[in-house]
Parts: structure tokens; C-alpha cells; sequence
């Protein structure tokens, strides 16, 4: 028998065996599954007859991994800052050249270029080893390098 103090966190039937869910999703002896994902079912109830762990979870990111993404996407996020900062100091001088319509759709290109990078091989390397995915982002913060921003800098010359 229980205490007192424990009734209020306890309801009969708790320990009842007929209350909780079944472990598998498998059919009983003599039924067939049909219908969408009836090939999967089927997998897993020979899976089971048989022993093995049926996991159809994908294996998350590896720490490693994880810390890797986010580095290189917080280099990502202060070369859009870097573009947008060398951009506005290049301006006045692009105004001589070319008129603001040519200007800003490219400012706003090249700001928006990290990102765009980054997303497009988060989406297309998705599949691949993760040695191609770092490479890839690699390779982009070799190549968008913020050029205004380095050369001329915040202050300018």
C-alpha cells in the first residue's frame, strides 16, 4: 500500500499492462498489409521476426559537424555585413560611373551572395559525405571574400 504523500501522483491502473501502447507496429499472424508504405510495414515485421532494429531515423549532425556550420556561417554573416558596409563606401565613387538602377540590384546581390552560397550547398550537398559539403563552403569563403570592404576598409583612403 502507498503512503499519502504518494496517492495524489499515482492513478489506479497506472501499472496496468493492457494500457500501454504496442512496441511495434506489426501486423498480427495472418494479416497483410496493403496500401502506401505497406512495403516498409512488412520490412519491419521481418526485421522484428528476425531480431534486428529497424531505425528509419537519418543520424543527425555530428557535433563536429555542427560547430563546423557554424563557424563558417558566421563568416558568411560578417562577409554579407563587409559587402554591405565596402558597398556604401564605393557609392559615391560607382555613381560616377554608372547610374543607382545599375548600382543597387548588385549591392543587394552581392550582400544577399553568402547566404545564397551557403543555402544552395546546405541543399545541394545534402546527400553527399560531409567532406563535400565543408569543401564547398570552403571554397565560397575563398571566393566571396568582400573585396570592397578589405581593400578600402570602414574609414577608406
Amino acid at each position: 500500500m502507498s503512503s499519502d504523500s504518494d496517492d495524489p501522483l499515482t492513478w489506479d491502473g497506472d501499472d496496468d499492462a493492457s494500457t500501454t501502447p504496442p512496441s511495434s507496429t506489426a501486423l498480427p499472424q495472418g494479416w497483410k498489409a496493403v496500401g502506401k508504405g505497406s512495403e516498409e510495414g512488412e520490412r519491419e515485421a521481418e526485421a522484428a521476426a528476425q531480431g534486428e532494429v529497424v531505425d528509419d531515423e537519418p543520424a543527425g549532425l555530428s557535433t563536429t559537424m555542427l560547430l563546423l556550420l557554424g563557424v563558417i556561417g558566421g563568416v558568411y554573416l560578417l562577409y554579407s555585413v563587409g559587402w554591405a558596409i565596402g558597398g556604401l563606401r564605393l557609392k559615391p565613387l560607382a555613381n560616377l560611373i554608372v547610374d543607382d538602377s545599375m548600382f543597387l540590384p548588385w549591392f543587394v546581390l552581392a550582400i544577399a551572395a553568402p547566404a545564397i552560397w551557403f543555402l544552395t550547398t546546405w541543399v545541394l550537398t545534402r546527400g553527399r559525405a560531409a567532406w563535400i559539403r565543408i569543401s564547398v563552403l570552403l571554397l565560397g569563403v575563398v571566393l566571396l571574400v568582400p573585396w570592397p570592404f578589405v581593400t578600402v576598409g570602414v574609414i577608406g583612403s
